[in-house]
């Protein structure tokens, strides 16, 4: 059995504020649940000892505040990109496939449907929904992410 040389953390941005109804979706911030489930969620993976290498992150306001908090709380450096907002799944896939020929840990923080269902193209089990927060744990034996990811850990705030 092949020995996982690089992972993969897909996580779903925290819960975010629907308060003000004139700010649009690029721009709308956590609400106070999401506030308290990012670091949170953070803080579940710096236990597990989980550090990337790099995280991935789209800049739309509710991804780059929960993405702060994983890079606080692991001691990662964040690269914002465009592309992750309203990407599809086939486009993360080549973001990750690019970063992984760099780095053994990427994580990767945007939002659904595209997650999920990128989790569903890479992974040898079928995840239904990633919720708010959520966070998906990939390992693969090459930086070729073609084959079927294992999955190594799925987690959630209410789990």
């Amino acid at each position: 059995m092949k020995q996982i040389a690089k992972r993969v953390y897909i996580i779903r941005h925290a819960k975010s504020s629907w308060r003000d109804l004139q700010c649009g979706d690029f721009d709308r911030p956590l609400n106070k649940r999401g506030e308290r489930d990012a670091p949170m969620m953070a803080h579940r993976l710096f236990k597990l000892g989980i550090h990337p290498d790099i995280i991935l992150s789209s800049p739309a306001k509710r991804a780059k505040t929960t993405a702060k908090y994983f890079a606080d709380t692991l001691g990662a450096k964040i690269l914002l990109d465009e592309s992750i907002y309203e990407a599809s799944p086939l486009k993360l896939k080549q973001l990750i496939q690019t970063a992984l020929e760099s780095y053994d840990t990427v994580m990767l923080i945007g939002h659904n449907p595209s997650l999920t269902l990128l989790c569903n193209t890479l992974c040898d089990e079928s995840i239904e929904n990633i919720p708010t927060a959520g966070i998906v744990g990939l390992g693969f034996t090459s930086s070729n992410i073609d084959g079927m990811g294992k999955l190594l850990l799925f987690d959630y705030p209410k789990k």
